[in-house]
This record gives C-alpha cells, sequence and structure tokens, in this order.
C-alpha cells in the first residue's frame, strides 16, 4: 500500500512540473517525452509478461506494475498539444489525427487505462499470481482500447 501512495505522490508531483515545464516544450520534444514513456511503459509490461509466462517473481512484477501506474498517473495527456499531431522535423508519431477530435472519448479512454493500471499496481502489491494476470490482462484491453482506436499501424 505504501507502494501505491508513494507512485501516487510522484505522479502528482511529476503532473506538477510537467504542467509548468510543458509552456516550454516544442511539438517535437512533447512527442519524444510521451513515447519515452510509453516505451518505459511497454519494457515494464514485457516484465510482468515474461514474470507470469516463466518463474514468477512478485517483488519484480510490484515494481514494474508501479511504474506503469506512476507514469499512467504523470499527466501525459499535456504531451498531446497542439502541433503533436503529425511528425514534426525528423521526430515521427503514430497518433491518429482522430485522437485530436475526439477528446471526450479519449478522456473516457485515458481514465479506464489509468484505473487499470492503479488495479495491477494494488493487486501486484499482494503478490497473487491469479490475480496479477487478470489485472494484467485489463490493462492490456485498456492499452488496446486507445491503440485500436488512435494509432496508426506501422
Amino acid at each position: 500500500m505504501n507502494r501505491i501512495l508513494a507512485s501516487t505522490v510522484l505522479g502528482i508531483a511529476a503532473l506538477g512540473i510537467a504542467s509548468a515545464a510543458l509552456a516550454d516544450l516544442t511539438p517535437e520534444e512533447q512527442i519524444q517525452y510521451r513515447q519515452a514513456g510509453y516505451s518505459f511503459m511497454s519494457w515494464n509490461m514485457g516484465k510482468i509478461k515474461a514474470n507470469l509466462e516463466g518463474d514468477y517473481n512478485s517483488a519484480q512484477v510490484a515494481a514494474a506494475a508501479n511504474a506503469i501506474a506512476a507514469i499512467a498517473n504523470s499527466g501525459m495527456g499535456a504531451l498531446f498539444g497542439p502541433g503533436t499531431d503529425k511528425a514534426v522535423g525528423d521526430v515521427k508519431t503514430r497518433v491518429k489525427p482522430e485522437l485530436f477530435e475526439n477528446m471526450e472519448d479519449v478522456g473516457t479512454i485515458a481514465k479506464n487505462f489509468v484505473s487499470a493500471a492503479d488495479n495491477l499496481a494494488k493487486v501486484a502489491a499482494g503478490g497473487d499470481e491469479v490475480e496479477v494476470s487478470t489485472a494484467f490482462g485489463d490493462l492490456g484491453q485498456a492499452c488496446k482500447a486507445c491503440h485500436d482506436k488512435y494509432r496508426m499501424k506501422d
């Protein structure tokens, strides 16, 4: 429980810093930072998946789940500012322009994602592999909900 609280506090602090710093970020930087956040979440999702498919280490899973929840709560939505709907210079993005036209739907998807990430962190703290597997699947579905609608295929 202390880890979830710490992740939440860090997420809120990061949001405050991100909000203040956002004014100084170019569209290229916004795209790069959000891609870094998603890459870090993906790496942590991979760690959880590997644990679920192999030797389960509850400490590793909890750490990865806390990292995902912290990023999910960090206010990354602020990195989808004007001018980040398309490639800028050498910085590419796979975001579909439709994301910027459907903010209410995107907000709902984002809230569901944050909720699923928070739940995974909570469940992972308990250490039960079966519960983690279910919560991990729910988080994957929350990711997929956005990818299916608002992410271009490779």
